[in-house]
């Protein structure tokens, strides 16, 4: 499938999606937010995909925020229409998709665009990476999941202080905080995306896709991730994946998932 705001590229089990507006910095709109809910959505039901990367074209963003533009002179509810699909679309997507996403943060991710990369399963970045949430500076406040997303990994005093400030911090910072695992010069970052990939795909897809629910539980109010963590555990035993991996360790040989 052929996309106007996206790069989709296949191998070896590996799906690259590339946010694809250099001239806007990768800034979102509405068409690209659709074009990234129907890419992954294919990549859903893409047996060739097993891990996916997520990032974006050129050198200077990830993706630099919204398209402000775009809204600018939207009212009170088409401001809520833009937030609450958004997250329908791609921020919860993302977050609860049940294959792996790697979020390479390359250069600015700002807004919308941290809050993509947040709703990836885990983050790398490049060493010019700058990551904010700059919405106060507009009179606004994150409005695809930055509230919540950013507490749970940085931590509340820290979400409130880069929310208040609008400020970005840089990737060592970022690296400290938590807000991302790794931190590479950018001719390295795709590099130890793919290597990240390749570490992934050597497990059980089944456990790893159980795992992202049983993780993800533990954050939905109501919800007992204790509870989906055992259930979970125990349906394992009944998969083949579960009698290849402990025959393989049984007879000291690499497990063929």
């Amino acid at each position: 499938m052929n996309y106007e705001n996206l790069l989709v590229e296949k191998s070896n089990f590996v799906a690259k999606v590339l946010i694809n507006r250099p001239n806007k910095l990768n800034a979102l709109n509405r068409a690209t937010i659709q074009e990234i809910h129907d890419a992954f959505k294919a990549l859903k039901e893409d047996d060739e995909v097993k891990v996916i990367i997520l990032t974006g074209t050129g050198e200077k963003a990830f993706v630099a925020g919204a398209d402000i533009s775009e809204f600018a002179n939207y009212s009170v509810s088409e401001g809520k229409d833009l937030a609450a699909k958004g997250q329908v679309l791609v921020f919860d997507y993302l977050a609860n998709f049940p294959k792996p996403i790697i979020a390479a943060v390359n250069g600015f991710a700002l807004g919308g665009g941290l809050e993509l990369a947040m709703s990836a399963h885990f983050r790398i970045a490049s060493d010019n990476a700058k990551l904010g949430l700059p919405e106060t500076s507009l009179g606004v406040i994150p409005g695809y999941g930055g509230t919540q997303r950013l507490p749970q990994l940085v931590g509340k005093g820290r979400a409130m202080e880069m929310i208040m400030t609008a400020g970005m911090i840089n990737a060592e910072k970022a690296l400290n905080y938590g807000l991302v695992n790794e931190v590479v010069p950018q001719e390295e970052l795709m590099n130890l995306a793919e290597k990240l990939a390749g570490k992934i795909m050597k497990n059980s897809m089944l456990a790893i896709q159980a795992a992202i629910e049983a993780v993800n539980d533990n954050y939905r109010d109501g919800v007992n991730g204790f509870e989906t963590e055992i259930n979970a555990f125990g349906e394992a035993f009944g998969t083949e994946d579960f009698k290849e991996g402990t025959e393989a360790f049984l007879n000291k040989r690499k497990a063929n998932f």
